[in-house]
């Protein structure tokens, strides 16, 4: 037990302050898509840039990669959070059973593609990553446009995350990722509340 605590608390202090920021922004994120806050999509631009360099130097290339699309993603989803229809901003809503499944048919089928080329170039647990990736795509998409299952999604990726980052001695990022698991039950009851009290 004092070897685990010893290797939590070396580790902790080693990290650098980039990392420190980055886990910050990237708490602010979550925190403020829960309350349906636009201004999540710009502590997401922030952190993801982050992260875009942190993932890289412990060779997670997947989790690079997915950043930049991050980075990519919050620029959209400020765009689509403001954009009004009808003098009403984006409400949460459902996708069909049908559409989830063909989510998860397409990143079932990509994940050995893209993990493949992955091990080719030097990354870290790259059929891991690369699932986690995917998924994250598809994920931040039902955030931007407010599908209310994009929780679950992120449910099973967070947990993944936490492995990862684990393993690559990332441990604030695995801090995070166990933050975003209890933050991850608090958006479902909470959106769960907007939903109803907007058909309500």
């Amino acid at each position: 037990m004092n070897e685990i605590i010893n290797k939590i608390s070396s580790g902790f202090w080693a990290q650098s302050g980039l990392e420190v920021v980055a886990v910050i922004c990237a708490v602010l994120y979550l925190v403020l898509v829960v309350k349906e806050n636009i201004w999540c999509w710009f502590f997401a631009f922030i952190s993801t840039a982050i992260f875009i360099f942190l993932f890289h130097q412990v060779s997670l290339l997947s989790e690079s990669v997915l950043n930049s699309y991050y980075l990519v993603m919050a620029v959209y989803g400020w765009w689509k959070w403001q954009n009004k229809k009808g003098g009403q901003n984006t409400k949460i809503g459902h996708w069909s059973l049908k559409t989830h499944g063909l989510i998860v048919v397409i990143g079932l089928l990509l994940t050995p593609i893209i993990g493949y080329l992955m091990q080719n170039l030097g990354a870290s647990f790259p059929y891991l990553d690369a699932f986690v990736a995917i998924f994250s795509v598809f994920a931040t998409v039902l955030v931007a446009y407010k599908v209310f299952e994009n929780w679950y999604y992120w449910l099973i990726i967070d947990s993944i995350s936490i492995y990862l980052f684990w393993n690559k001695q990332l441990y604030f990022v695995a801090a995070l990722y166990v933050a975003y698991l209890v933050l991850i039950f608090v958006g479902i009851k909470t959106w769960k509340k907007t939903m109803k009290n907007e058909t309500g």
